[in-house]
């Protein structure tokens, strides 16, 4: 198999693939939103996206709930469910919410179970090229309803779905987790760099997408650079 590479494409065997970045987050539901469709154009299409995660908000800046409109978080809340529904996406409260926060006064707790250990579990995914696929399944857990996601085989079944083991990606994020968080770093100051900060951000080509709104532009930007449908084995 033949490879040659430039920005945002690859040519395998003659064929255009596309290729593109998406920063992404666990506590995020418009990353989930996104990532279920910008998954299946991958399916689709000749386009690879390696997602890059980062810690959110609350991590980064735990101070930023607090300075918001008080109207924020309850609009948030009604435009997902809204976007879900109109997507035909699956989508429930996180239960637990990936970030130990008290929902009244907004305050983010500094102890946090779950978030180091997701976002260190996703950044092992991507240096085996499968992030894409662990977060999208993960995801499905934390924001698709599922109760204590957390507990039992959950999450291993999700790793499993991905072609991966959550045995070896726990013992790499406990093993290596310092030089993990450092390329999560790098990969907010990639995101920082393309030109915007928040998530989801799908890069391509160098001009960033943000928001789950944007996948029919990101789409109409490919086609301009030669998105084409996948090939199918006869």
């Amino acid at each position: 198999m033949e490879i040659l590479s430039c920005s945002g494409k690859q040519l395998r065997d003659n064929r255009l693939t596309l290729t593109a970045d998406i920063f992404w987050s666990f506590r995020s539901p418009y990353s989930y939103l996104a990532t279920r469709r910008y998954r299946a154009l991958t399916v689709e299409h000749d386009l690879e996206i390696n997602l890059r995660p980062v810690y959110p908000l609350a991590i980064r800046e735990p101070s930023f709930f607090e300075r918001n409109h008080p109207n924020w978080l309850r609009y948030t809340f009604t435009d997902m469910f809204r976007v879900a529904q109109f997507h035909g996406i699956p989508f429930g409260p996180p239960r637990p919410d990936p970030i130990v926060q008290n929902v009244i006064t907004r305050e983010i707790s500094d102890e946090q179970p779950y978030i180091f250990r997701l976002t260190r579990l996703g950044q092992a995914a991507a240096r085996r090229g499968q992030s894409l696929a662990f977060c999208d399944e993960v995801s499905q857990l934390i924001w698709g309803g599922a109760e204590n996601w957390h507990e039992g085989d959950h999450l291993a079944g999700a790793a499993t779905r991905a072609g991966l083991d959550l045995a070896e990606l726990d013992a790499e994020a406990e093993s290596d987790a310092e030089a993990l968080d450092a390329e999560i770093a790098a990969n907010q100051s990639a995101l920082e760099a393309a030109g915007h900060w928040g998530v989801p951000t799908l890069v391509f080509d160098g001009e960033p997408f943000f928001g789950q709104d944007r996948i029919d532009m990101a789409v109409w930007r490919m086609q301009q650079k030669g998105l084409a449908p996948r090939e199918t084995a006869a």
